[in-house]
């Protein structure tokens, strides 16, 4: 059973997935392993910053809190170079550790640990892997969030899987409940505020919208706004569809 609530020395959180790595864009799960963000994670993280920025954080008010992994602290630093704070590192939100998953692709989990994969897939625990329990990051990540120090905001720049049971905990949604939300694509943010004694979600899995009708630059790249982390020729997924295998760390 869950402890009570620490009561937070902050009101509005923001959560911030990382951009994409390749082990990302490969279907591969991190873990607590620590591979940085390739060119397109940074690229993500350089246009979601200002669109962050522009959503009311005050200037010298905001604290800005990282998992200590490359990939999120990267991420992170494109908004305090904006924000002109500090960063704060925390090795309490890294990502749920996947145990002897760490490294492997989700192919090679399925046929390697089907029954494993099965569990994981249902939402079910998953014996034998071993890793942390889903309650264990809960725990460690809003003990994280305890130990801020008070200010109007919080940027809390972590991982798929930590964002989605730090939103859990602190919603209050038990594991029978654990998938009521979809994961957070890579580079894409929640936004949680405590409003009459409680925590409320305003806003979940928000990122850079591409524009109707935008085209590649001369370069080959893609325009300033884009979607993140959304394929443009991504085929449609049906409501029994596996999640999308760029994303092996979001759904846990």
């Amino acid at each position: 059973m869950s402890s009570a609530l620490p009561v937070l020395p902050v009101s509005r959180l923001l959560l911030w997935r990382h951009g994409r790595t390749e082990w990302n864009a490969a279907g591969r799960f991190q873990g607590q392993l620590d591979p940085p963000l390739d060119d397109e994670g940074r690229h993500q993280a350089a246009l979601a910053a200002p669109q962050l920025l522009a959503l009311g954080l005050p200037r010298e008010e905001t604290v800005v809190v990282s998992s200590d992994l490359t990939r999120a602290a990267e991420t992170a630093a494109t908004l305090t170079a904006l924000l002109d704070v500090p960063l704060r590192l925390d090795a309490r939100l890294r990502e749920h550790g996947m145990g002897s998953w760490e490294g492997l692709t989700r192919d090679e989990v399925a046929g390697s640990h089907p029954d494993q994969y099965a569990d994981w897939m249902a939402g079910r625990p998953v014996r034998g892997r071993g890793g942390e329990d889903p309650a264990e990051v809960a725990e460690r990540a809003v003990a994280a969030l305890a130990d801020l120090p008070p200010a109007p905001v919080a940027v809390v720049v972590t991982h798929g899987g930590t964002a989605g049971r730090l939103v859990e905990r602190l919603l209050g949604i038990g594991p029978d409940h654990r998938r009521v939300f979809g994961p957070l694509g890579n580079c894409a943010w929640s936004e949680l505020a405590f409003q009459g004694g409680h925590w409320r979600l305003i806003r979940h899995n928000s990122s850079v919208l591409q524009r109707p009708g935008a085209a590649a630059g001369a370069d080959g790249r893609a325009p300033a706004l884009r979607a993140v982390p959304s394929l443009p020729d991504a085929p449609a997924r049906g409501p029994d569809a596996e999640p999308p295998v760029t994303d092996a760390d979001a759904v846990l």
